[in-house]
């Protein structure tokens, strides 16, 4: 067999199940849930809405939000489809493998792992800038060294990495445990939004929606350069029922629960995040929302110090809540790489007395401590978007091919309207990806390039399907 057939070899779902078959299958449709709404409802809703109004969209913000929440509708539904005929761990990465080959589903988990680390690591740095913020309306002052790293005149971003360390010692007590808190957090963080989009809709001042779409931002195909360029940076926003998909081996009745807590995920994060960013840009003018906590700054603009502390308070369960569910799946996603051989074995191995993949899981937090502690928010979240675009282009063109496939038992979920709607939103991933700035395409092209070169050197001549 030549090195070009064997890198497209594929592999079979049975193999998988049986790797799998050691994790305990108890997570329920509210878990997942409380899994997706824990990670979209994180750092995009109290960072990218004031970021990207202020850089490309003003307070057509609110459209670019429902674009994308359409757009990750689409692909949650060639999600929730792949992982009712797999339900395995490893989402794009394990898909990608069946349908396509080792070597393109390799590149997919290793776009999905990029986003993973990276997303772990821009939340707890926005973590950090709301806790600093916190701590100053108390006149708490703590020292620039240690909350920024390096890149930013600092020495490492402490409460980053204290915020990853404090997750770790949470998912290391087992699955319960872990998606207790989860759920529990995200009803309390639920709640403080409604606060914020009830009260803060009493001090909008509808001057600030004036021009709607500013004049500036208007470039492009039909002047709509602005609103995409928006789009596809919250994409970063709902990769939530991306990770969903990571946890299909440890779901009961997956056929039918992983497309309940996908879809619902989409929704409530959709509504939530178009209510917040109409009425975060009618309470302050979108030119002074380009901070790391537009919430918190909006409600100290319009006099509201008090409620900016509970606001506060809930940007940082918010952010708690996706970073437990993003190591959770990140650690996943590199028990998968171990599982089958494409990173060292022992990174494959299930705790007996936990059922936990350990190794996969220190591995993981410590990329994303060193990540979190020295690179800039806005480096990190620049490249996580192409990661995640990339992985739902595939997984969207590949509901085409999983249709054709006879040896997979599929009478679970299917996407509505094939083949026209998985080759629409494959198409849109496409699109979205060219609107990306030039760098980071630049940037995740290096990645890629890496990627290609560890399977060559040492994935193929490891990997389990040799």
């Amino acid at each position: 067999m030549s090195v070009f057939s064997r890198a497209f070899k594929k592999e079979t779902v049975n193999n998988y199940l049986a790797a799998d078959s050691h994790m305990k299958r108890i997570l329920t449709t509210r878990d997942l849930i409380g899994l997706g709404v824990g990670t979209v409802i994180g750092t995009g809703i109290f960072i990218l809405p004031g970021h990207e109004a202020a850089q490309n969209a003003g307070p057509a913000v609110s459209v670019a939000f429902l674009l994308a929440a359409i757009f990750s509708g689409l692909s949650g539904m060639a999600f929730a489809e792949f992982s009712s005929a797999m339900p395995v761990a490893g989402s794009a990465y394990s898909y990608g493998s069946v349908v396509y080959g080792e070597i393109i589903g390799w590149l997919l988990g290793w776009s999905l792992i990029l986003e993973y680390f990276l997303a772990v690591s821009a939340i707890s740095t926005g973590f950090s800038a709301y806790f600093g913020n916190l701590l100053t309306v108390f006149n708490i002052h703590l020292p620039p060294a240690i909350m920024s790293g390096p890149m930013e005149g600092g020495v490492i971003n402490l409460f980053a990495v204290l915020i990853i360390l404090i997750v770790t010692m949470i998912l290391s007590r087992g699955l319960n445990t872990s998606r207790n808190i989860e759920n529990g957090a995200v009803i309390l963080k639920v709640a403080i939004l409604g606060l914020f989009i009830i009260g803060g809709s009493f001090f909008i001042k509808h001057t600030n929606y004036v021009p709607f779409y500013p004049k500036e931002f208007r470039t492009g195909l039909f002047g709509l350069h602005g609103i995409t360029a928006a789009t596809a940076s919250i994409i970063f926003a709902f990769l939530g029922f991306d990770t969903i998909a990571a946890h299909a081996a440890e779901v009961k009745n997956p056929q039918k629960t992983m497309v309940r807590g996908i879809i619902g995920t989409v929704l409530i994060s959709a509504l939530l995040y178009v209510l917040f960013s109409i009425v975060l840009t009618g309470m302050v003018h979108y030119t002074k929302l380009g901070v790391d906590d537009p919430a918190a700054f909006a409600l100290q603009a319009i006099g509201q110090t008090q409620f900016s502390v509970i606001i506060t308070v809930g940007a940082l369960i918010g952010m708690f809540t996706a970073i437990l569910a993003l190591v959770y799946a990140s650690s996943r996603l590199t028990y998968s790489f171990g599982r089958d051989g494409l990173l060292p074995h022992s990174l494959g191995k299930i705790s007996a007395g936990s059922h936990l993949p350990v190794n996969a899981l220190i591995l993981a937090v410590i990329i994303e401590c060193v990540f979190a502690g020295l690179i800039p928010l806005n480096t990190l979240a620049s490249l996580i978007n192409a990661g995640t675009l990339l992985a739902f282009m595939f997984i969207n063109f590949g509901i085409l091919f999983l249709r054709k496939r006879t040896d997979l038992s599929h009478d679970g979920f299917k996407v509505p309207g094939y083949p026209v709607v998985p080759f629409i939103a494959g198409m849109l991933s496409l699109l979205l990806i060219t609107q990306l700035p030039k760098e980071t395409l630049e940037m995740f092209l290096i990645w890629l390039l890496l990627g290609i070169i560890w399977y060559f050197a040492y994935g193929i001549r490891h990997s389990k399907l040799s």
